[in-house]
């Protein structure tokens, strides 16, 4: 369902230049232009760590039942989009409860292990999907959320662990294809319980 490497690229060649991502503004971006050429930043002298969203669960952004995106969930689980962007999907899991990755009991870890290779098996299956990348990175917010980044078959500039940069530069593609891709992720995920929402 998602576009093709073909498709993209041409969209891509009729729009022109591409904008550089948002994560060359943030203050952890390693690089910087020196002389024309890049170069590491210096590393910042240490400190103490800072606070992440929702520490110990107050004000926790991503605690609740209302929250937009969800498109599959169980008793224990829910898998969501934040917004179409440059890959073909972006997925987060997400326990419902609020658990950081160390504090799943021995049975969420294995459920959270089922769930990750269901995610990446369904995913992997959806036409013109080359890989899906999983990540956790858990420096901005407690709240558990394992990343699940679509990439495109036959795009090589996008492999690798650059994929998450290439989200932020390419133009989202049709969104009709993106919600179909929405849609089949959770009804296949639904064949193995929970409910599909969209």
């Amino acid at each position: 369902m998602a576009e093709t490497a073909d498709e993209i690229y041409a969209r891509v060649q009729a729009e022109g230049d591409l904008p550089a991502p948002s994560v060359t503004e943030w203050d952890i971006f390693p690089w910087v232009v020196r002389d024309g050429a890049i170069a590491p930043k210096p590393l910042a002298p240490p400190a103490p760590e800072e606070p992440r969203i929702g520490e110990d669960g107050v004000d926790c952004k991503l605690c609740g039942e209302d929250l937009p995106g969800v498109i599959w969930r169980d008793e224990s689980w829910r898998v969501k989009h934040l917004k179409q962007s440059g890959l073909p999907l972006v997925l987060s899991l997400e326990p419902v409860e609020h658990y950081d990755l160390p504090d799943l009991d021995e049975h969420q870890a294995a459920e959270l292990g089922i769930l990750t290779v269901r995610l990446a098996r369904i995913i992997e299956s959806l036409p013109n999907i080359g890989r899906c990348h999983s990540m956790r990175i858990g420096d901005g917010a407690e709240h558990l959320h394992m990343w699940f980044l679509a990439r495109t078959a036959g795009l090589p500039s996008v492999r690798g662990s650059f994929s998450p940069d290439w989200d932020d530069i390419l133009p989202p593609g049709p969104e009709e294809i993106w919600r179909a891709d929405l849609a089949e992720v959770a009804r296949k995920l639904a064949t193995h319980g929970g409910e599909a929402l969209v």
